[in-house]
């Protein structure tokens, strides 16, 4: 007598085997990112120059109950606007967060690690690209989320310096719209 149960019937999940994957308490962390925002940032200059301010929007949207997806566009640093794309996720299996993020204004695609702080705050995002003061070598960076409130998200980006020290060059400010 054959017990096997025909492909026909067979659930979802009993079918894709180890491509399911149950939402983890970091994927609802991501879910808070969801919605539509307004930005404000302030890139800082060139020795001797002026930081830069520039505005825009992302909408961020769920791919389920395990990524998230932004879309974001806004102004550029001495004119012209740019667009941006972020995705976020949770290996659960790594216990780490993955992503990705491209901009229109270059051609690397950066590729997420990260993980949570202790106060459930803040998330760090760690990526390799092009150096500052040489595009021809990888340095090393990280984007940092701050969830303030509900309705309020900052973006912090660094470079590390060849002395071993963090390097702010931007700040974001995500507000919810109402």
């Amino acid at each position: 007598m054959d017990t096997t149960t025909p492909a026909s019937t067979q659930t979802s999940t009993e079918s894709c085997g180890p491509m399911f994957a149950p939402a983890q308490k970091e994927h609802a962390w991501l879910q808070k990112l969801v919605g539509n925002w307004t930005f404000e940032s302030e890139c800082v200059g060139e020795p001797g120059q002026p930081n830069s301010k520039q505005h825009g929007t992302e909408s961020v949207k769920s791919i389920g109950d395990l990524w998230i997806i932004g879309e974001g566009q806004g102004d550029m640093p001495g004119g012209g606007t740019a667009r941006m794309m972020i995705t976020l996720g949770f290996n659960p299996v790594r216990n780490r967060f993955v992503g990705t993020w491209v901009g229109s204004m270059m051609s690397h695609l950066w590729v997420y690690d990260g993980e949570l702080d202790a106060s459930g705050r803040v998330l760090t995002l760690n990526s390799e690209g092009p150096s500052f003061t040489d595009p021809t070598q990888l340095a090393k960076y990280q984007d940092i989320i701050e969830v303030i409130s509900d309705d309020h998200r900052t973006l912090t980006s660094r470079s590390l310096g060849p002395d071993g020290s963090w390097t702010r060059f931007m700040t974001a400010h995500y507000r919810r719209k109402g």
